[in-house]
């Protein structure tokens, strides 16, 4: 197989045409340039050049050689290129998070594509536990979640926070304990961690989400406060999942005395290193959460 280093000093020497600027164009000396030419022509058992003192021509078989080499060295420059290219706006970028997040995340993500539209979104939404293990069996680039990963191989770090919200129906002005057992739980599938945090911190009569009766559950995120609207029963979820919802003069939402936050997690693969479409799509969840990174 011929050696891609001298068959580059070869085609250079050739455009170039003299022994010198060759060497000072690949940075070798003089000397380097005419061994790779010696070793080209001891490999293939030929002479390629005519040497005439400080002058050359190519042989027939120098001129077959460089007429198809430079075909190659092209190809070759053009793969280096394309390999290390780091476009930040090109390309798939795999992106997991819980519900809450995601209808808050994934329209800002979406109108991010249509400026750079060789920029590709993927956009899942999943629990926790999926996420991080699609982050450790690489088949997501970027994960956000609720909660720090417990895997080695998964690296998390706090990007924001978002409040827990309480959600009765309109007409529930003052949420006391005595109202929202009489109106009983919309559940979810983060609906009993969610009520633990909040109305644990609120409600001294609070042991566990089973204390009222369940009058609902939803697993779709944007669904879940259709019940809440129609007076069936009160929820409690994140900010960005009250704030997308579409009818929201038919619910209220109780700030109460002591606020509850969800910490949000970046996680990626430990030890990979970050393409740059990947920053890009980091860079602009900074951008549409408005919250800096948690020291």
């Amino acid at each position: 197989m011929i050696n891609t280093t001298w068959l580059r000093s070869f085609c250079t020497l050739v455009e170039v045409g003299h022994f010198t600027r060759t060497a000072e164009r690949l940075h070798m000396t003089q000397s380097g340039v005419s061994q790779h030419v010696r070793k080209l022509e001891d490999q293939l058992e030929t002479a390629l050049l005519f040497r005439e003192g400080k002058q050359f021509s190519l042989t027939d078989a120098g001129q077959r050689l460089y007429a198809e080499g430079r075909t190659i060295i092209q190809a070759l420059s053009n793969l280096e290129q394309r390999v290390a290219d780091d476009p930040a706006y090109e390309g798939l970028v795999r992106v997991m998070s819980p519900g809450s997040v995601g209808l808050k995340l994934y329209p800002h993500l979406l109108e991010l594509q249509r400026q750079y539209p060789k920029l590709v979104i993927d956009y899942r939404f999943a629990p926790n536990t999926d996420i991080e293990r699609a982050i450790s069996d690489d088949r997501i680039d970027i994960g956000f979640m609720t909660s720090a990963s417990t895997l080695e191989d998964v690296s998390c770090q706090p990007i924001a926070r978002e409040s827990l919200l309480l959600v009765t129906p309109a007409d529930v002005v003052e949420p006391s304990w005595e109202a929202l057992t009489k109106l009983g739980f919309i559940d979810h599938p983060d609906g009993a961690h969610h009520a633990g945090m909040l109305l644990g911190a609120n409600y001294s009569e609070f042991q566990h989400s089973n204390l009222f009766k369940t009058k609902g559950f939803s697993n779709q995120i944007g669904l879940i406060l259709e019940p809440v609207s129609m007076g069936l029963g009160f929820t409690v979820l994140p900010a960005h999942a009250v704030e997308a919802f579409q009818n929201p003069q038919l619910v209220r939402i109780h700030r109460l005395a002591v606020p509850v936050n969800e910490t949000l997690h970046l996680a990626v693969r430990r030890e990979r290193p970050l393409q740059n479409r990947m920053n890009t799509v980091i860079a602009e969840t900074r951008k549409c959460l408005q919250i800096p990174c948690l020291k």
